[in-house]
């Protein structure tokens, strides 16, 4: 009887166990809403996972929009190996609305879409002569990488652009313009050979040297933009690699700052389809009284530039873009940022910047948006007239995101 009891005992535990191990799923529909009077493209919809309460650990995604199947993604932001939000993109007319279909499953799935963005970072393996692919580098604030990163920092790419994202206190976007729209990097990796370059490749189009470039988040002595030094720890990562929206992320802790010490993390997001790079600083304590600043470079001796002194700043200019300037031609760009006007302390000039002073008392977070055309677009802007014109455009289009309603 005892040995019964026990094989019975044995094959329920065993069903309990193949029960809990059952895929799991929870179908909602999601409406999305376009509130403004313009037609959205690849207009970024992000669901949270938390807030749909699914009673498991969400491992795979199926949007469907009617009987369409939506490229998505789902992205673990805070690194505990649970999914926190699920992304995908989509078109919208003016003032129209559409209607989607998400199953989400506690099965992982080997379902695979067209890559519409790239994201990467390397570092150098002299004893081999290679680059070998890392997702997350930390070192202490007083050592230099910069050389040994390749290409100096995290790359982030759309169809439409590429930034790079410097691994040193300067933490500065660095622009990576385009002849044609398409991904390019993954095969140049910043650094396109003469035979890429004959092919149509895109290139390097900006020198930053000590200026926030596009956007850079610096620090403000009261007269001009700083570098984010001294710190103790010094962390670039890959948080996302598509296929329809790449994230980075810059993070310091023990930053010496205004009389305060800070441990800041920014995070960077390029959507498929977009050129402006969402940028979001966090904070582990509540703001007090510290300024910071951004904006836009003040490129070297051509520099044209647009405010409406209100967050919005760009700027026009023709510089070379590398130090060889038998090699290489001058390029042409233009920059902008967009700043959400509750931030702004003030519009500032200085030597090498178009600036906004940043605040944000009480907050342990803030946001902005940057973003830049080249000349070499051959889908792009040519003036700086038609580049500031699309800047008053842009900052309508950032301050009506569509609207996400989980309806069941």
């Amino acid at each position: 009887m005892k040995k019964n009891l026990f094989i019975i005992t044995f094959f329920l535990g065993a069903f309990s166990l193949s029960a809990q191990a059952q895929k799991q799923e929870k179908t909602i529909t999601v409406e999305v809403q376009n509130n403004w009077n313009q037609a959205k493209t690849d207009a970024p919809i992000v669901i949270n996972l938390h807030e749909l309460h699914t009673g498991f650990k969400v491992k795979s995604a199926i949007v469907m929009e009617g009987s369409k199947e939506i490229a998505s993604q789902l992205d673990d932001l805070n690194r505990d190996r649970k999914m926190d939000e699920l992304a995908f993109v989509a078109d919208l007319p003016a003032h129209g609305r559409k209607t989607f279909q998400i199953t989400l499953s506690s099965e992982k799935s080997t379902k695979t879409y067209p890559e519409r963005v790239y994201a990467d970072m390397f570092i150098v393996d002299n004893r081999k002569g290679k680059h070998q692919r890392v997702q997350a580098i930390t070192v202490p604030g007083t050592s230099n990488i910069y050389s040994m990163v390749r290409p100096h920092g995290p790359v982030l790419e759309s169809e439409l652009v590429g930034y790079r994202l410097y691994f040193n206190e300067k933490q500065t976007p660095d622009i990576y313009g385009k002849f044609n729209k398409g991904l390019e990097i993954k095969e140049s990796q910043f650094y396109p050979t003469d035979e890429q370059l004959a092919k149509g490749f895109g290139d390097d189009v900006l020198r930053v040297f000590d200026s926030c470039g596009p956007g850079a988040l610096k620090g403000w002595d009261g007269q001009q933009a700083t570098h984010i030094t001294p710190v103790d720890t010094r962390t670039e990562r890959i948080i996302s690699y598509g296929p329809v929206r790449v994230i980075a992320e810059i993070e310091v802790t023990g930053w010496k700052y205004q009389d305060t010490e800070l441990n800041m993390m920014t995070r960077y997001t390029l959507y498929a389809g977009h050129r402006d790079l969402h940028i979001e600083a966090f904070f582990d304590e509540p703001l007090n009284k510290e300024v910071f600043c951004t904006g836009v470079q003040d490129i070297v001796g051509t520099s044209k530039s647009f405010s409406d002194h209100k967050g919005l700043v760009g700027s026009w200019g023709t510089d070379w873009p590398v130090n060889d300037t038998v090699k290489y031609a001058k390029e042409t760009v233009g920059l902008g940022t967009c700043i959400p006007q509750r931030y702004v302390k003030s519009e500032e000039k200085d030597k090498a910047n178009f600036l906004y002073t940043i605040t944000a008392p009480g907050n342990k977070y803030f946001q902005y948006h940057t973003t830049f055309t080249s000349m070499k677009e051959t889908f792009g802007y040519k003036t700086p007239e038609a580049w500031f014109a699309y800047l008053r455009e842009w900052k309508e289009e950032l301050a009506h995101p569509v609207t996400v309603k989980v309806i069941r």
